[in-house]
């Protein structure tokens, strides 16, 4: 099942007259057929059918986007903060009366289950909603009288300019929400490009924001793969860039938008723990530790993917968090009672499925195998069941390399001590979690470990709206990280000026 093909114009023509959607630009206020000659299939996953394509615009487009977003520049920086803080009040209003809408659809485009869907869909909402209060976070905050006699000193926050802002696939809805309200309440003008792989989310997104008195060209998207990314850190005229996405790749934007002299973050992925110690409630440790594990069927950066549990814990652990991923209902995430929807594509179905054999071949246990797993319903769905190693060593490669899917490795150590070195050894630090009773265990967890993000007798340690956002080591590039006051110090620099009245 190939997903880009290569076709010729006549062939992007006659597929934008079918009944198969061709997925249109959004530049400076108009939407725009994309003339990439590379047709990207979008995917239902849980029923295999495409829904959509997608031309992959190159540098072209990325161009007439930039563009119109640097004509947009001057005017909406100019705009009062208060009234750019309106267009997000309005943009929250119409995410809240479409929501059940975005719901369906981003359950049709990414294959989350209704309830994933909500509760990212209402994260994004939330992060809107922080964007508002940009007049307040906006303020520079500080200046001196009288720094030297007469002479007194200002700081004020401006905007940098243009921005580009790079999403992934697993939260279509929620990670644009990340940074674009804060990048335009601040006063810039963006580009957006959506994973190839989710783009009708992101563009019913746009026809919202379009409804918000925003001045065309303050908000653009193009659709794209690598040459619409490394156009996106190339282009002078982009002042800043916001990407999320693997680790490898998080670290090549990084590194190329920052030689081009541009402000950068770029969150890679994870690789994140969850320590039991013996005094934890195990019924309420494995209800949290399961959805952390396979909630988005895994796909997420702050999913956890390795259990360590301490001393005489392990067997049970191990044999009720086998029992609870026995139990996951795989099937198309619309339909009730379904609790695990299928993954992006078939090609991340085979990964994961290779990554699972692996596993096998090195030596770990295997003691609950989710390759075979057929959904009869559906059965050109994306599906992959649950699958949970035990006896993980730190060695291999489903104990130090983000799977972005379903399965879990137990790797089970004598002490605290023991758990630490282990995660000092995983080259990414995203978020870990702890499960105890003890307040004296948990401040030396919290004390001790490199990931910036902690949960105590927490699975998924998610910061809300108004807090930062972001990991450590391999699992994020950059300094300043996403939303909260982090978001609009990103996007803006101080400006300090010094006053002297003779």
């Amino acid at each position: 099942m190939a997903n880009p093909g290569t076709v010729s114009p006549s062939d992007i023509a006659n597929i934008a007259g079918s009944s198969v959607e061709l997925v249109p630009n959004f530049i400076g206020g108009q939407w725009v057929e994309a003339n990439g000659s590379t047709l990207f299939n979008v995917y239902n996953p849980a029923t295999g059918e495409v829904i959509a394509k997608v031309p992959l615009s190159g540098e072209e487009h990325v161009n007439e986007a930039v563009a119109a977003a640097a004509r947009a520049f001057p005017g909406w920086r100019e705009t009062p903060p208060a009234i750019r803080a309106r267009s997000m009040f309005r943009f929250k209003q119409l995410l809240d009366e479409h929501f059940e809408e975005l719901v369906q659809l981003v359950t049709t485009d990414q294959g989350k289950t209704l309830a994933e869907a909500r509760g990212s869909l209402q994260r994004a909402v939330e992060l809107v909603e922080v964007a508002c209060g940009g007049p307040s976070l906006l303020m520079g905050g500080y200046g001196l009288e009288n720094v030297t006699p007469g002479v007194d000193c200002h700081v004020v926050k401006q905007p940098l300019g243009v921005c580009a802002i790079i999403t992934p696939f697993n939260f279509p809805a929620m990670v644009p929400m990340m940074f674009l309200p804060f990048a335009v309440v601040s006063g810039n003008t963006v580009v957006v490009k959506p994973s190839e792989h989710v783009p009708l989310v992101q563009r019913r997104l746009a026809e919202l924001l379009s409804q918000c008195d925003l001045p065309p060209g303050v908000v653009n998207v193009v659709n794209g793969g690598r040459e619409a990314v490394e156009a996106l850190c190339d282009h002078p005229d982009i002042k800043a860039v916001s990407f999320v996405g693997s680790s490898p790749v998080a670290k090549t934007v990084y590194q190329r938008a920052t030689k081009a002299g541009k402000r950068a973050q770029a969150f890679g992925g994870a690789k994140n723990l969850v320590v039991v110690m013996p005094d934890a409630d195990l019924d309420e440790t494995i209800r949290s530790i399961s959805e952390s594990f396979f909630v988005c069927a895994g796909q997420r950066c702050l999913a956890a993917s390795i259990m360590v549990p301490v001393g005489n814990v392990h067997k049970a652990a191990r044999d009720r968090m086998v029992e609870v991923a026995s139990g996951y209902q795989l099937g198309d995430g619309a339909k009730a009672g379904v609790t695990m929807g299928p993954v992006v594509s078939a090609q991340a179905r085979d990964r994961i499925n290779g990554v699972v054999e692996r596993g096998v071949a090195a030596g770990a246990n295997l003691v609950l195998d989710g390759r075979s797993v057929r959904v009869p319903d559906q059965p050109e769905g994306f599906f992959v069941a649950p699958s949970v190693f035990d006896a993980a060593t730190p060695e291999m490669e489903i104990s130090n390399e983000e799977t972005f899917g379903p399965v879990v490795s137990i790797s089970p150590v004598q002490t605290l001590e023991d758990a630490f070195e282990l995660m000092h050894r995983i080259p990414k630090a995203n978020a870990v979690s702890i499960f105890t009773s003890s307040g004296k265990i948990a401040r030396e967890f919290n004390r001790n470990v490199v990931a910036p993000m902690v949960g105590i007798n927490i699975g998924v340690p998610a910061p809300m709206a108004y807090f930062p956002f972001g990991g450590a080591k391999d699992s994020f590039f950059g300094d300043l990280k996403a939303h909260g006051r982090d978001g609009f110090e990103f996007f803006t620099d101080k400006r300090l000026t010094i006053y002297r009245w003779p």
